[in-house]
């Protein structure tokens, strides 16, 4: 599938892999290069900004299992017949299928407890809601920057505002230069070390 970047750092020109057009949708079977695709996704995604700058939206209405899926579908469901669905396969990152329900279900609950209680700054529950849903890695692909965008909108309705969490973009850092760090910051946070990724999706 394709790579969950935080830009397009990759060769534009590579074709797209023939297992990966076969989920394409009709408008778009076509699709020959990375670059087409890369362009088409994001401008899904721009559909999908837009989509969520409308919504009126609560903590409680962002911490249930149909908005994770809806707002996965409205970055994707353009382009790709598995946007929305949860993964039915086994993946080198993330929990085994079966678990997907139940895993989210566990991290939404947490995430509105955390809330509710004050446990963590809104930053670094943002973070870590962030963090937590990519680890479980619920959808085929897109998963990074479903998170990414999920996680701002949550510190959106906890008061920080949507442009909170810029993901190092405010730094000026080279894409492949914040997309190493932002990985390396995700491993970090396996550690239980959310340092670095607060550092960084915040600047």
């Amino acid at each position: 599938m394709t790579a969950d970047r935080l830009g397009g750092d990759e060769d534009g020109q590579t074709p797209v892999d023939a297992d990966d057009a076969q989920y394409l949708n009709p408008a778009y079977a076509s699709i020959a290069t990375r670059a087409e695709l890369n362009d088409a996704e994001a401008d899904n995604i721009t559909d999908a900004l837009l989509w969520l700058g409308d919504q009126v939206l609560s903590t409680a209405d962002l911490l249930c299992q149909s908005f994770v899926r809806e707002l996965h579908q409205r970055m994707f469901g353009e382009v790709w017949s598995w946007a929305g669905q949860t993964r039915r396969r086994e993946t080198t990152i993330g929990v085994a299928p079966a678990q997907i329900p139940e895993r989210l279900q566990i991290l939404l609950g947490d995430t509105a407890y955390w809330v509710e209680h004050g446990t963590y700054s809104e930053s670094e529950i943002s973070i870590r809601f962030h963090h937590l849903l990519v680890s479980i890695h619920p959808f085929v692909n897109g998963n990074g920057r479903h998170a990414r965008l999920a996680a701002g909108a949550l510190a959106d309705t906890l008061g920080l505002g949507p442009g909170h969490l810029s993901w190092g973009a405010r730094g000026g850092l080279p894409v492949a230069e914040a997309r190493r760090q932002y990985l390396a910051a995700l491993r970090q946070a396996d550690r239980g070390d959310y340092t670095a990724l607060l550092e960084i999706a915040a600047n």
